[in-house]
């Protein structure tokens, strides 16, 4: 009887320490998303490998490795300096007009060797944004920590669209530019009896959702500035919440980009233990 009941209990006990087979999958799709973002971020001219962002003037702005910028009136034209070898569009350029951010069938890139650049417009500022595939940023890139998968910071938060889609205006990280983006409605969820609300912006109709938002481990265990995520557009009133794929902005990786921040409504007064920690010493 003794022997029995032995067995029962260290039987009872082993199927208790497996763990739960959804819980099993639910990690394995959040470490398979995880994967396929640093893979992105790891490409040969992504965020990693920027290099320079210098805001143009009207006139001729010089292009370090390539040449002069002739800028009139959101118009550039690129004259390359001598032995420059410059492809667009996978085909040889030997200097002209070139596309910037705005224009029909957007911006072009412009590569030379290991470098390539483009056009941005931020507000009715242009820039010019360049990466170079051998940026020690990128070549010593050594992953991203992050919190344990939880799935219960996998929330299902009540969604309330706004009757009229409110236009908000969002600071970034460049002193001065604000960018005007679309809040559809506001999300609200419920933990340790206190009631939070975030509210996205939408980047274009019917996209995923885009939550900039800030929480108490900001600064000393993830990106001072707050975080992103993404999330589907709400279905049937709710809107699912993973803060597991919460993730740094490129501004964590880079000082060559130009990242919102978090509105004063998304700086949630509690702790989000889940997502992405912060990175090196940005």
């Amino acid at each position: 009887m003794k022997l029995t009941m032995l067995l029962l209990t260290v039987s009872a006990c082993a199927l208790a320490a497996q763990p739960d087979s959804s819980s099993q999958s639910y990690t394995a799709s959040i470490d398979a998303w995880h994967a396929k973002r640093i893979e992105s971020l790891k490409r040969e001219h992504g965020w990693l490998s920027l290099i320079a962002l210098e805001w143009l003037h009207q006139g001729k702005n010089d292009i370090p490795h390539f040449g002069t910028l002739m800028f009139e009136n959101g118009k550039a034209t690129l004259e390359l300096s001598h032995g420059v070898q410059a492809t667009v569009d996978g085909k040889p350029f030997l200097g002209g007009s070139i596309r910037v951010e705005g224009d029909s069938g957007g911006a072009q890139k412009i590569f030379s060797g290991t470098k390539a650049f483009t056009l941005i417009k931020r507000g009715e500022r242009f820039a010019m944004r360049m990466w170079d595939s051998e940026a020690g940023t990128r070549k010593h890139f050594h992953g991203i920590d992050r919190y344990p998968v939880n799935p219960q910071w996998r929330i299902e938060a009540a969604w309330t669209p706004y009757d009229h889609p409110r236009r908000v205006q969002i600071e970034t990280v460049i002193p001065g530019f604000i960018e005007d983006d679309i809040v559809p409605g506001v999300a609200v969820f419920t933990l340790g009896g206190t009631e939070y609300r975030l509210e996205p912006v939408l980047e274009e109709p019917g996209a995923d959702f885009f939550f900039i938002f800030g929480d108490k481990t900001n600064g000393k265990e993830t990106y001072g500035a707050g975080r992103f995520m993404y999330t589907p557009p709400a279905q049937g009133g709710k809107v699912i919440l993973d803060f597991n794929k919460a993730y740094n902005p490129p501004c964590a990786f880079t000082e060559f980009a130009t990242c919102p921040l978090p509105p004063k409504g998304n700086k949630l007064s509690i702790r989000i233990d889940a997502g992405e920690k912060k990175y090196g010493e940005h």
